[in-house]
């Protein structure tokens, strides 16, 4: 496929609903496909929810978790993508029950089955949560697509490295945006706003556009995309998940950083765009990678964390 058409979306979920959730992911799917997209990216854990998780025991996340691909959320996206006619990327609690272990899972599935799965990496919303130990790299529609959940993508070392392994698209889902953090300005985001919102959206929008929101946002996400010359989809939650307030701002950038087009309604919305692959090659990032010199840093790149570092993210 030369051109590959693809909605970001942003939506409310509901935390352990995932009833409601895969309703909203079907109705919005539908919606995207009606665009004239073949494929349509939800967020984080968008099937299950995901703050909430934070104060579940072991025994209850992996009554929410769920073996992937054979579990029923999973043949349910499957069959919305057969019904809608699009290829569905979303997230969920897995339950790997040879291993006993339980993962962040992202999918990615058409209405033939499994495309897709990756484990995050960087796993903290509970200590419960095993961490993935893999990069993921496949095709999708003719195109070399990755996925990094979340933090992933805040270890650029991830994202080059995906980049590196072929991919030219990028999936990003994410629960991120409005919590407390050492940078200046972070911070929550009162819910009393959001449930204001039609009549005071001015003082909702300062707070999400600000730097607890889509200010902070914009001084990483486009140099993930412009560094290595990918497309990157980026997906994120709207509307209050469990306790916490999230902005959306899903959005979809080119191998040059831009953003080719965002959410910015105060609900459910889709940022629809389409990828082509003249840019890829066209991207400054193409060239950065070209002119690499790994010999030169490779072993400092591979060495291992201090043990103190390696929970830094914790």
């Amino acid at each position: 496929m030369a051109e590959l058409r693809i909605a970001s979306v942003q939506f409310e979920n509901a935390s352990g609903d995932k009833t409601a959730n895969l309703a909203a992911i079907r109705r919005l799917s539908a919606q995207a496909s009606q665009r004239g997209c073949n494929v349509v990216a939800f967020h984080e854990c968008s099937v299950s929810g995901y703050t909430f998780a934070s104060r579940l025991s072991r025994d209850a996340l992996v009554a929410v978790a769920e073996p992937v691909p054979s579990g029923p959320s999973v043949q349910d996206l499957i069959a919305i993508a057969r019904d809608v006619g699009i290829v569905v990327l979303a997230g969920l609690f897995e339950h790997d029950a040879a291993a006993d272990k339980i993962y962040n899972t992202y999918v990615c599935v058409s209405g033939e089955g499994l495309l897709a799965r990756f484990r995050k990496l960087h796993p903290f919303i509970s200590a419960h949560l095993s961490a993935g130990d893999e990069l993921v790299v496949f095709d999708l529609l003719g195109w070399r697509a990755g996925i990094l959940i979340c933090y992933d993508n805040n270890v650029i070392e991830n994202v080059r490295a995906t980049a590196l392994a072929g991919a030219e698209v990028l999936f990003a889902p994410h629960v991120t945006m409005c919590t407390p953090s050492t940078r200046p300005g972070a911070g929550f985001v009162d819910p009393a706003l959001w449930k204001a919102r039609d009549t005071d959206p001015t003082t909702l929008r300062a707070e999400f556009e600000g730097l607890k929101g889509r200010t902070w946002l914009m001084k990483w996400l486009p140099a993930r995309a412009y560094d290595n010359a990918v497309f990157v989809v980026f997906s994120n939650p709207i509307g209050m998940d469990d306790d916490q307030l999230k902005n959306g701002r899903s959005m979809v950038l080119d191998p040059f950083g831009d953003v080719l087009d965002e959410c910015q309604q105060l609900g459910e919305d889709m940022a629809v765009a389409t990828c082509t692959r003249d840019k890829l090659r066209l991207a400054g990032g193409f060239r950065y990678r070209k002119a690499r010199r790994p010999e030169l840093y490779g072993h400092v790149i591979a060495a291992a964390n201090d043990s103190q570092l390696k929970v830094a993210w914790m």
